[in-house]
């Protein structure tokens, strides 16, 4: 066995808040809650149950043991109020304090164990196999929705239809459209559900201007370029045009209501056939902001020269929507003065605290889209954190939030976009997870790249270093309850940040300094599939960026929104995600599983995910050279005299799911890595 029983084992102590060590993991207000902790075996002379506030704490009772280990109990009941706890350990004269931090000698000022009583993550979301979709580059289902060349002017440049589908994004790509649709998407569902998607999240869908869709033209619709255009007509934008008074067949299409109510409805059925498929839909909610195009501000005058719709605020102090926005001058009509989010003219800030009118409409939105007949399954939030003019508004509104979406829909899942801490969200009233930046995709492109998620930096320093890969993920999923860390999406590329695939080349650049080329010089496909190993396997929810699997490249937005690649995709990494995705949704462990970490060593890594019988244990070598790497896996239960069998091997050149058998012998399992591999071993038990 790899450790002493002389001294306290500090490897072998353990607990966390799934459901293998605290029993409901997510309680109910007036549940019993039974906690468990985990030492070597005879190898604690005592071990507390210590609450915040009470550094005496209370004995815990050893109620079971194995050759191994031995595990303590306590129990208690869940009151009203959330509970933040620890434990320390006591053998002779060492008084160890073990936190979600680990193990320490000091009493720990961070990192408590947190329970809120009534507080639940849905649990088809945890662990979920996601997959993003930029819905303009995926896939053209229906020809006859697609933007036509001069249909209208947007921020002073003529939208273009592109013919060319594998033509790299433009420099100013907003106004570009490839003509992918819902309709697309429908068509490569038979492709998603066979790759192992479970989870379908969407960039925004509501009628928009742009093809990014993140300055919403109405919230009540989906926008018939992506849904159905049953009524159209109307003139494309004369050649002397310098605004949008004669785009009269954007008007048809964006305004109709025959063409909003069927796109709507199409929505609707599509969402069906998904459910049909076993899948989810999230819907992207961009509420911080809408766009000048809005019916509510009308900045374009779509709406004011369609006819049968309010004044919009830009047009008329007397507009219904004027509260909507903040002006700073009484200028109307066709008053510019309005606040926009980081100034930009085109995103025009809502001004909720002006309006309770505007928090009644938007709720009464998020509630829409998860109820019958539409009944999508949740949100991500667009910049979340910036609604509102003060935090105090902000933590309101997204509690309001919260429970208008689980009123109507209690299964649905409230996800936010958010860089940097996220606790002060997730304290059980107002987000369930994020977009996993801090506890996820910085670590792990640190880590395997050097490279920032832009591809802005390079920093050599973190490149391999396992310690502090360890350190920040450990730290920063401490800032999250295991619900929401369980569900939180992992991503290595999205629409924001330049494709894994091309940080592995470890440049810095972006396509207006580089061209779109160098994006797919020099790039690692071993170090690609380390990083898909770490996705499928580490705990949250992975969430594979449309295209990612093909082997798509691009540097930072807009490069990264090129199309997905049909007819030219890689099918060797295809392949490879599809054993992935079926590994991780096959093994318990690797959705709902504890996590133990197992070595930090220069471009090395091993860590464990637990649960009952299910047992796996992963290890990435980042080094140029093959190494044999010994994996203390007694740490995860496995005895002397069983064996782990390997389900699959990466490296640069492919990839192996050849099962070959390794016993574990002293503890530890011993592997041969080739340069840039990661493996997976699953423990051999019934």
């Amino acid at each position: 066995m790899c450790f002493q029983a002389e001294a306290l084992n500090l490897d072998a102590l353990f607990t966390d808040e799934t459901e293998s060590f605290r029993f409901p993991s997510e309680p109910e207000e007036g549940d019993e809650v039974v906690l468990l902790f985990r030492t070597a075996a005879n190898n604690a002379d005592s071990v507390n149950y210590i609450e915040a506030g009470s550094p005496s704490g209370f004995a815990m009772i050893k109620t079971d043991s194995d050759d191994m280990f031995d595990y303590y109990e306590y129990r208690l009941k869940a009151g009203g109020c959330p509970i933040q706890y620890c434990f320390s350990v006591t053998k002779r004269d060492e008084v160890c304090y073990y936190s979600r931090l680990g193990p320490v000698w000091q009493y720990p000022d961070t990192g408590w164990f947190t329970i809120v009583p009534g507080f639940s993550t849905p649990d088809w979301a945890k662990g979920a196999v996601m997959y993003q979709i930029f819905v303009d580059r995926f896939y053209n289902g229906d020809q006859s929705n697609d933007v036509v060349k001069d249909e209208y002017l947007y921020i002073g440049q003529r939208v273009m239809a592109v013919d060319n589908w594998d033509k790299y994004p433009d420099q100013f790509d907003v106004g570009c459209f490839y003509g992918g649709d819902l309709q697309g998407v429908w068509d490569k569902l038979d492709y998603l559900e066979n790759l192992g998607v479970e989870v379908i999240y969407l960039n925004p869908i509501f009628v928009s201007p742009s093809n990014h869709k993140y300055d919403c033209q109405d919230y009540d619709y989906i926008d018939p370029h992506y849904g159905v255009i049953v009524k159209d007509g109307g003139e494309v934008l004369t050649p002397e045009a310098s605004d949008n008074r004669s785009a009269t067949r954007y008007m048809t299409r964006t305004t109709d209501r025959g063409n909003l109510e069927a796109s709507n409805e199409f929505f609707a059925r599509f969402v069906e056939e998904v459910h049909k498929r076993g899948m989810k839909v999230i819907l992207d909610g961009v509420f911080n902001h809408c766009g000048s195009f809005h019916k509510w501000l009308d900045g374009e005058r779509i709406y004011e020269l369609s006819g049968n719709y309010e004044p919009g605020a830009f047009e008329s102090e007397d507009s219904p929507y004027q509260s909507f926005f903040k002006f700073f001058e009484s200028k109307w009509p066709y008053n510019d003065s309005y606040d926009g989010w980081w100034g930009h003219s085109t995103l025009p800030k809502l001004n909720y605290e002006g309006s309770e009118t505007l928090c009644r409409y938007i709720l009464d939105i998020a509630a829409k889209w998860v109820s019958e007949p539409y009944n999508a399954d949740g949100w991500r939030l667009d910049v979340a954190a910036d609604l509102g003019h003060s935090s105090q508004f902000n933590h309101k509104f997204w509690k309001d939030f919260r429970k208008a979406v689980k009123a109507a829909n209690p299964n649905a899942i409230v996800l936010a976009e958010h860089y940097g801490d996220p606790s002060g969200w997730l304290q059980g009233d107002e987000w369930d997870t994020v977009m996993n930046y801090d506890a996820f995709m910085e670590p792990v492109s640190w880590f395997l790249t050097g490279m920032e998620k832009h591809s802005d930096e390079k920093n050599s320093k973190l490149l391999g270093d396992g310690e502090t890969f360890f350190h920040s993920m450990n730290y920063h999923m401490s800032r999250m309850m295991s619900g929401s860390l369980l569900t939180a999406m992992n991503q290595l590329s999205n629409h924001d940040h330049s494709r894994f695939l091309t940080r592995t080349n470890g440049k810095t650049g972006r396509t207006s300094t580089e061209g779109p080329e160098a994006a797919s010089e020099g790039i690692s496909y071993g170090i690609f599939r380390e990083g898909v190993m770490i996705q499928m396997t580490w705990p949250g929810a992975p969430a594979i960026y449309y295209g990612d699997e093909a082997g798509v490249c691009g540097w930072t937005d807009p490069d990264n929104r090129r199309t997905y690649p049909w007819g030219n995709e890689n099918l060797e990494l295809i392949e490879f995600h599809r054993y992935m995705n079926e590994l991780h949704r096959s093994l318990p462990a690797l959705r709902i599983g504890s996590l133990k970490s197992l070595l930090a060593g220069d471009h090395l890594i091993a860590y464990g995910r637990f649960f009952n019988n299910c047992i796996c244990a992963v290890a990435v070598s980042n080094h140029m050279s093959e190494q044999e790497v010994s994996i203390p896996v007694w740490q995860l239960g496995m005895k002397d005299g069983e064996t782990m069998s390997r389900v699959m091997l990466t490296y640069e050149s492919g990839y192996n799911v050849g099962k070959i058998s390794f016993a574990v012998e002293h503890g530890c399992v011993r592997v041969s890595m080739p340069p840039f591999s990661s493996v997976l071993l699953v423990g051999d038990r019934d």
